[in-house]
C-alpha cells in the first residue's frame, strides 16, 4: 500500500528532476554572481497583502475606552459649616471632607476619654495637612464645657496675696462655697478652686468629697477641711436628652450616650439606670456613681 502511495511514473519523475535542476542552477547563479533577483509572484503578492491591511486598518478609527459602569464613584460634596470635633457625628466629620479612617481614629480618640481643648488640637489629627486644617480652622467651635477647668499659668500670673487658711477641725460646705472660700483651704489655689466651681457645675453637684481626685492633680491632704451638708444634685432626664446634650455630663461617654438612645429607640423609655447594665460600656462602677444623677 505505501509503494502504491508513493509511486510516481517516469514522466512525473521527469519533469520533478527538471524542476530540481532548474531551481539549482538558478541559485548556483544567484549565490556566484552575487546579483539579487526579484521575484514577480512574490512582489505581487505582498503588494497584495499591503493594499489589504490598508483598507482594513488604516483608516479604522480607535475604538472609545468605555470604564466599566461599576467602577464609577460619585464624588462626595463637601462643605465647610461650624462643628464641635467633641460632639460632632461621622456624618458632620465626612462632609467636611475628612476621611472615613480619620473619621475611625476621632472616634478613638474620643471613646479613650480624649477631649478637643483647643482649635490647635485637632491639627494633631494624623493625615490632616496643613492646607486642610487652615481651611477648617474658621470653623472649629469648641463648647465651653471642654476648656481646660485648670490653666497652670493662672497662678503664677497673678499677685500672690495672703490668704488665711482654714485650721485643723474646721470645714466648708463644698457645693455652696465660692472660690473665695475654697482658697481657704490649705493646699488649695486659684486654679484648683476654679477647678472645683467648673467641675461642680458640669457634674450637677458633688455627692462625695472623693469625687474632687477625678479633678488632674487634686491633692489628696485638702479633703480633711471639706464636707457636704447638702448632697441635692441637678438631675439630667435620660429620656428626653439628646446625644450631644447627655455628652456634656462628665460620667457619660460617647458610646454609653450611644447605648442609651438605642435602648429607647429600641425598647422605650428607661425607668431604672440598671437596664443598662448588660452593656459593655456601662460596668458597675459607672452605674453606681451616675445614678444620683439621673432622673426618668
Amino acid at each position: 500500500m505505501f509503494k502504491r502511495l508513493i509511486y510516481l511514473r517516469k514522466s512525473d519523475r521527469r519533469a520533478i528532476l527538471a524542476l530540481l535542476f532548474v531551481a539549482i542552477s538558478a541559485s548556483a547563479i544567484m549565490f556566484f554572481t552575487g546579483e539579487e533577483k526579484t521575484n514577480p509572484f512574490a512582489n505581487a503578492v505582498a503588494d497584495s497583502v499591503n493594499i489589504r491591511y490598508e483598507r482594513t486598518y488604516k483608516n479604522r478609527k480607535p475604538r472609545k475606552q468605555y470604564a466599566p459602569k461599576h467602577y464609577k464613584v460619585e464624588a462626595q460634596k463637601h462643605e465647610l459649616f461650624p462643628f464641635d470635633p467633641n460632639t460632632a457625628d461621622s456624618t458632620e466629620l465626612l462632609r467636611l471632607g475628612l476621611r472615613p479612617w480619620q473619621v475611625r481614629n476621632i472616634y478613638k480618640y474620643r471613646a479613650k476619654g480624649g477631649v478637643y481643648r483647643e482649635p490647635s488640637d485637632f491639627a494633631r489629627l494624623y493625615g490632616l495637612t496643613l492646607k486642610e486644617y487652615k481651611q477648617l480652622e474658621p470653623y472649629i467651635q469648641i463648647s465651653p464645657d471642654y476648656q481646660p477647668a485648670v490653666k497652670p499659668d493662672d497662678e503664677v500670673a497673678e499677685k500672690r496675696e495672703y490668704q488665711e487658711k482654714l485650721a485643723e477641725g474646721e470645714h466648708i460646705d463644698l457645693n455652696v462655697s465660692d472660690t473665695t472660700e475654697l482658697k481657704k483651704v490649705p493646699g488649695i489655689g486659684s486654679a484648683y478652686a476654679r477647678a472645683i466651681v467648673n467641675y461642680r457645675n458640669r457634674l450637677g453637684g458633688y455627692t462625695s468629697t472623693q469625687q474632687l481626685l477625678e479633678i488632674d492633680g487634686f491633692p489628696e491632704s485638702a479633703l480633711q477641711y471639706l464636707e457636704i451638708t447638702n448632697a441635692e444634685v441637678k438631675k439630667i432626664n435620660v429620656n428626653k436628652l439628646s446625644l450631644s446634650q447627655l455628652r456634656r455630663h462628665p460620667y457619660i461617654g460617647f458610646y454609653q450616650a450611644k447605648d442609651i438612645l438605642d435602648y429607647r429607640r429600641l425598647k422605650g423609655n428607661i425607668n431604672n439606670i440598671n437596664e443598662l447594665s448588660l452593656s459593655r460600656n456601662f460596668t458597675s462602677k459607672d452605674i453606681e456613681r451616675l445614678q444620683p444623677y439621673l432622673e426618668y
